[in-house]
């Protein structure tokens, strides 16, 4: 049984998830920006990656469905690195001072994100 505090962070979680989902449909440009050049298919994963968040999102907030949610979000968050490395990598030079930080801030942020999903799930 999770405590009030997971239960919160469960919910928090899973309207991020919803949420950043749901953007991938509503304005997919800044995500094809961020696409490294030897993925496939460019607007497809954009599609593909927001299907996958709404699911996860939704799939958190359903018991019998909540581990293989937050495993499947975990599984997510890594296969997306590589954009966020290409974009830290590839996209800052030129940006503000302010951007670079929060371009390479999303590098880290990813181990953050993972730790949320298994410490609101108890996923271990």
């Amino acid at each position: 049984m999770l405590s009030r505090t997971q239960r919160l962070f469960l919910y928090l979680a899973a309207a991020f998830y919803l949420f950043a989902g749901v953007l991938h449909f509503l304005r997919p440009q800044p995500y094809l920006k961020i696409m490294p050049p030897y993925v496939p298919w460019h607007l497809a994963m954009v599609y593909i990656s927001g299907a996958a968040e709404i699911a996860g999102g939704a799939g958190l907030l359903i018991p019998g469905l909540r581990r293989t949610a937050a495993w499947g979000l975990i599984a997510l968050l890594i296969a997306v690195f590589p954009a966020n490395l290409y974009m830290a990598t590839r996209l800052a030079s030129g940006a503000s001072t302010l951007a670079v930080v929060l371009i390479w801030g999303r590098l880290p942020l990813q181990a953050i994100l993972i730790w949320w999903l298994v410490a609101c799930t108890r996923v271990r």
